[in-house]
Order: structure tokens, then C-alpha cells, then sequence
């Protein structure tokens, strides 16, 4: 669920294909000509089986094949001679697991053959008398069973045999080989992301020490690939998670984008610092050196992991191991258990990621009680995705906003998913008497304890102006960092 990314900032560098001249020219033309005479065009899926020797490359090999697979010619021909040689014009030679090839006869011919004397017919033995034909064999046709059988194993050793010297060839050549793989690799990816971006409008990201991340008109590749196949367009969204603005809250209905959104700044870092054009208007990007998302929902029952469990694990991970150069997408936390159990814990890892760990964070989420802490935590920035209600319907516009969402349209998105009218309408009924409790309610944001250090007693408004302010180095705010502070002791009175 974390990746980090192999790349100090130190030595960081656009992609650069420079093959050497060893691997950029063929590194084994012998055997490479050796290879493309004797490997058929089309051989078998798994290895071992025959057919992957062309024809022509190996004497034995044919000869032994010609036996094997020309038997049906041969033995057309020996059913001539016997024809002939018994006069008997509906003779057929036939084969069978258990007899082999042998010779076939009506009854009545059958009767005057097997009653000929042995110098009129040399090598005719009776084996079988079925309803209406009689069955011989004779010598010519045992020893012809017997030359394919082992025409067919010869075929086999002999394919074997020139397998295993051809990959001893291949082999001996491997350190020339694996460098030009590679250098063809390179130039595969090279050439790929050129094409993309050449045929998608993705742009040359630029890469900084610091801990930008300023993205404009950023595209999600493979959803917006699959967008465009149905028909659509794909809805481009900005993101900036630069010093001021690093942790964004992002709100709004379920279907409405948000974790495509997340998942796209995920997959920009990525692209970007493998060296790779990404989809976007333009990209401004710190080094990040680990890369840790929370998303979706799993569990690992047969470890004893519920799927709570297993989200706690990763948002332990994250908590324990991120940096303040590292990139961080959460999309839900505390959905899997109690409702105040889960804000509780969504709440506190929020504040832990804006204050202590200090990184680039993308944190998405269904309760908006969370966004009270927009005015008070500077460097938070609150996000939705735009929805548009027409005619008692939800249109999802798939569009990032400044802000808060209104609501999680949740009902509307039951409805679309099939939930039965009356269950729809009941759900309704509910949600409105639980709202007109919570607002009887004292805020939330009142009531938590934000930023206290230790459970204590409540601190007066005057003190806790005080304390904010005997802690602020004026000098040291930018001119945004000043205005957030100034909305934050505006809320405290």
C-alpha cells in the first residue's frame, strides 16, 4: 500500500536514452541468423512440445519426420499392392491401438485368404474375425508400425538435440543480449511516452528540490482513455499541494470523482519522477520520496484482518513512516466502524498529518463535521467535487471546487444504484429527523479539543488568543500564512 520511489533528488534527471554502441548493435548476428533458420514460424506454445525445428534446417530431422507424418502415402500405397496381390478390389489397411496396421476383408475374401495356401500369399497372418470381415496382418505391415513408431521418437530426440544447442548459443551470448534488451526497453518507454504525448497533450513535467506540487488541468490516463471510448470527455482538474496549501480536504457524493481525482496526483508524481511526460496542462513538482495511498476496502480474513482492521493498518503505515517530502492519498478513514469512533479517529489523523508529519496530502471523505477545521489549520484546504441537481435528479459534474460540499447526496445515489422507492423514501424520512437533532446540537468543532497538547481543562478565549499568538513569529508568515492565521483567531472570539 506504499511504494517508495527510487530516485534521490540528488540524482534526478529527465529520461535519457544513451545506449552504447556495444548494446546498440546487433550482439549476436551469428546466432541471430542461426535462430531465424531454425525455429519455425509458428511453434508451439510450450516448450517441448515438436514443431518448433523448421523444416529444412536438419537432414536427420526431416527424414524422420517424413516417415512419421507420410505414413498415410505409404501405406496407400502398400493397400494398392495388396490389392493387387490378393485380388481383392475393397481390401482396406486400417490401425488400431492394440493390432497396429493390419489388413481388412469382407468375410467371404476373408474365408478364400486365410484358406490359401502360404507361397501364394508370404507374410498373411490371420489375427481377427469380426461380424461380416475378417482382419490379417503380415510382415511388411508389422515392420512399417514399427519404423514409424520409431521415426516419431527419433523426430522428438533429434528436435531436443538441436533445442538444447541453440540454447547454448543464445547463452554464450547472454551479456550482449541483456544489453541490448535493455537499450531496446529504453527505447520502447522513450518512444511510447513520445507518442502519448504527442497524441494526448501530455506535457514535460519540471521537477524541483523543494516540495511543490502545482498541477494544472491534471488528467487521470486510463479513466480518461476509457471515457473517450464510451463517447465523453474527461473533466481535467488542478490540484496545489505546494507549501500553504499541502493537505487538501476534497468532499462530495460518492460517484462524483473524488477518488479518481486522487488517484490521478498519485499517478502524475509517478509519471513524473520515472521521467515520463504526464497528463496535464503543466506540472510543477518536488521530489516525493514515498508515494502512500488508503484507498478502497479489503479485508485478509484469513489473517484475522477485517476490513477495518486492514485500514487502520495501512493509515498506521502511513502515520508511522511518512515524511515531509512524501506524497500521501487517503480516500475514507473511519468508515468501517461506529460513526463518532470513525470521526474521532479521521479527525485526529487529519490534524496528524497537517501538524506532524507535515507532507503532501490528498484526504477525501464523507464527514463533513471534519470541515470545521478549514479555518484552523493553516495549511489545510478545503475541496469539493461540483454537483448539480436538475429536476429532481443529481448530475455529477466532475469538476474540483474551492470549499465544502453541502451534503453527500446519498439518497440520490441509493436511487441510481435501484434502491426500492419506499426505502428511498423512508431513508428520507430518517434523515430529516436526524437533522433537525444535529442541529440542536452544540457545534462539533466547539466541543473538540483542537489543539491541546494533554486532556485538560477548557482554556478561556483570552488565554488561548495568548498562547496562539506568543507562539507566532510574524516574521516568519508569508502573506498567506498571515491571512490564515488571521481567520484563525477570528474564530477562536
Amino acid at each position: 500500500h506504499h511504494r517508495e520511489l527510487h530516485s534521490p533528488h540528488r540524482r534526478h534527471r529527465q529520461l535519457c536514452i544513451r545506449p552504447s554502441a556495444q548494446a546498440a548493435r546487433d550482439p549476436a548476428p551469428a546466432t541471430a541468423e542461426r535462430l531465424a533458420r531454425a525455429l519455425a514460424d509458428r511453434p508451439p506454445a510450450r516448450a517441448g512440445e515438436p514443431g518448433a525445428i523448421a523444416s529444412g534446417f536438419d537432414a536427420a530431422l526431416d527424414a524422420a519426420r517424413a516417415l512419421r507424418d507420410d505414413s498415410r502415402r505409404v501405406v496407400a500405397a502398400m493397400e494398392a499392392e495388396a490389392r493387387t496381390a490378393t485380388g481383392v478390389p475393397n481390401l482396406k489397411i486400417r490401425h488400431t491401438a492394440q493390432l497396429g496396421y493390419f489388413i481388412e476383408v469382407p468375410e467371404a475374401a476373408g474365408l478364400r485368404l486365410r484358406d490359401a495356401p502360404p507361397a501364394a500369399l508370404p507374410g498373411f497372418t490371420h489375427r481377427q474375425t469380426m461380424a461380416g470381415t475378417m482382419r490379417f496382418v503380415t510382415d511388411a505391415l508389422a515392420a512399417l508400425d514399427r519404423r514409424i513408431l520409431e521415426a516419431a521418437a527419433e523426430a522428438d530426440a533429434r528436435e531436443a538435440a538441436i533445442l538444447a544447442e541453440l540454447t547454448a548459443a543464445v547463452q554464450a551470448e547472454d551479456g550482449a543480449i541483456a544489453a541490448c534488451a535493455e537499450a531496446l526497453a529504453s527505447l520502447d518507454v522513450a518512444a511510447a511516452t513520445a507518442v502519448l504525448a504527442e497524441a494526448e497533450a501530455w506535457t514535460r513535467p519540471e521537477i524541483e528540490e523543494g516540495t511543490a506540487f502545482a498541477v494544472e488541468e491534471g488528467r487521470h490516463p486510463v479513466v480518461e482513455a476509457a471515457v473517450r471510448r464510451a463517447g465523453g470527455s474527461y473533466v481535467a482538474n488542478g490540484v496545489d499541494l505546494s507549501p500553504g496549501g499541502r493537505l487538501w480536504l476534497v468532499t462530495g457524493p460518492n460517484m462524483a470523482g473524488k477518488s479518481t481525482f486522487l488517484r490521478q496526483a498519485a499517478i502524475l508524481a509517478i509519471l513524473a519522477q520515472a521521467g515520463l511526460f504526464v497528463p496535464a496542462r503543466r506540472a510543477r513538482i518536488g521530489i516525493v520520496d514515498r508515494l502512500f495511498s488508503r484507498v478502497g476496502a479489503s479485508d485478509d480474513l484469513a489473517r484475522g484482518r477485517s476490513t477495518f482492521m486492514v485500514e487502520m493498518v495501512e493509515t498506521a503505515a502511513i502515520l508511522n513512516q511518512a515524511t515531509p517530502r512524501s506524497l500521501v492519498i487517503l480516500d475514507e478513514i473511519g468508515r468501517g466502524t461506529a460513526t463518532w469512533d470513525g470521526l474521532a479517529l479521521a479527525w485526529a489523523v487529519l490534524e496528524a498529518l497537517h501538524d506532524r508529519l507535515r507532507c503532501r496530502a490528498l484526504f477525501a471523505t464523507h464527514f463533513h463535521e471534519l470541515t470545521a477545521l478549514g479555518p484552523r489549520l493553516p495549511e489545510l484546504r478545503l475541496a469539493h467535487l461540483r454537483v448539480k441537481e436538475w429536476r429532481g435528479e443529481v448530475v455529477f459534474l466532475h469538476a474540483v471546487a474551492e470549499g465544502a460540499a453541502d451534503r453527500s447526496y446519498g439518497l440520490h445515489v441509493a436511487k441510481l444504484a435501484g434502491v426500492p422507492r419506499e426505502v428511498i423514501a423512508r431513508a428520507g424520512t430518517v434523515l430529516a429527523a436526524l437533522e433537525e437533532r444535529a442541529r440542536g446540537l452544540a457545534p462539533l468543532a466547539e466541543e473538540m479539543p483542537l489543539f491541546a497538547a494533554a486532556p485538560r481543562g477548557r482554556a478561556e478565549p483570552a488565554d488561548e488568543l495568548r498562547r496562539v499568538l506568543a507562539e507566532t513569529d510574524p516574521d516568519a508568515l508569508s502573506p498567506r500564512e498571515a491571512h490564515a492565521l488571521l481567520v484563525r483567531l477570528k474564530g477562536m472570539v
